[in-house]
């Protein structure tokens, strides 16, 4: 297939993602973190107002700001899942190989489409999450709301690209499966069950296997420390780069291999 073909593929996929009903209740949902982000921003300048002096010294802001990109990764993680899965159910997948007879062509050009959509929704949603908590909060002073927004801001753009990694995984889970609910079982437990189980083991086993985790990465590349955090922080920053690019692209190239060796 030519470029050209490449990019019809790229094309349909895009197509077929923004005519389906469950794309747009998946982005409604992943809006919806941020509306609750700054909802609860606002319950929390409330709370900051009643505090006392001392107290407000040890009251942070940034937990709340993470929130969004942390449940975003969820909402389009399933946004990759849906991407494939139902036309294994629907036995449209067949139609699709024979318009795109070229397995990884197909992958790619699907990967391409989510990888973007989710990128963009995952960064709305997490650099929204910082701008909009500091906007509704105002000229509080918390304590961890010390540096300027120019200089949070890489910090947090490094962080909503990992919702695309996600979607990228839940795509290739669906691919593998064949299943929407065995896929987004298992996204739901590398997204959020697998971290609390490695936070839970004996040192430094924790902290070796944390630093390696999805969630962890953003930080590590960032230079931030993983204080008050269930990830470590061993790698230097190109590490975790690399590896977060690993997480992505080495699910979809063992999907790829898969699809080329087994029937629709």
């Amino acid at each position: 297939m030519n470029g050209r073909g490449a990019a019809d593929a790229v094309a349909a996929e895009w197509w077929k993602l923004r005519s389906v009903r469950s794309t747009y209740w998946v982005l409604t949902a992943t809006a919806l973190t941020l509306g609750l982000v700054l909802l609860l921003g606002v319950q929390v300048a409330r709370a900051w107002d009643g505090l006392s002096a001392a107290d407000r010294t040890k009251f942070e802001l940034r937990p709340l700001q993470e929130i969004g990109g942390w449940a975003a990764g969820l909402c389009v993680g399933v946004l990759g899942v849906l991407a494939i899965t139902p036309e294994y159910r629907t036995g449209m997948i067949r139609t699709t190989f024979t318009a795109v007879p070229r397995r990884g062509v197909l992958l790619a050009a699907k990967a391409a489409v989510v990888g973007t959509v989710a990128l963009v929704a995952g960064e709305a949603v997490t650099v929204g999450s910082l701008v909009g908590t500091r906007l509704v909060v105002g000229d509080r002073r918390f304590a961890d709301q010390g540096a300027s927004l120019a200089h949070e801001l890489p910090g947090f753009a490094v962080a909503g690209a990992t919702p695309a990694v996600y979607a990228l995984i839940g795509l290739a889970l669906g691919a593998l499966l064949r299943s929407t609910a065995g896929s987004i079982v298992s996204l739901v437990f590398a997204w959020h069950v697998l971290p609390l189980l490695v936070y839970h083991l004996p040192g430094p086993w924790n902290e070796r296997v944390g630093s390696v985790m999805i969630g962890g990465l953003p930080a590590q590349i960032a230079g931030r420390d993983a204080e008050n955090s269930i990830y470590g922080d061993l790698l230097p920053p190109g590490a975790a780069a690399a590896l977060l690019a690993a997480y992505a692209i080495v699910p979809l190239g063992f999907a790829a291999a898969v699809l080329r060796r087994r029937d629709a």
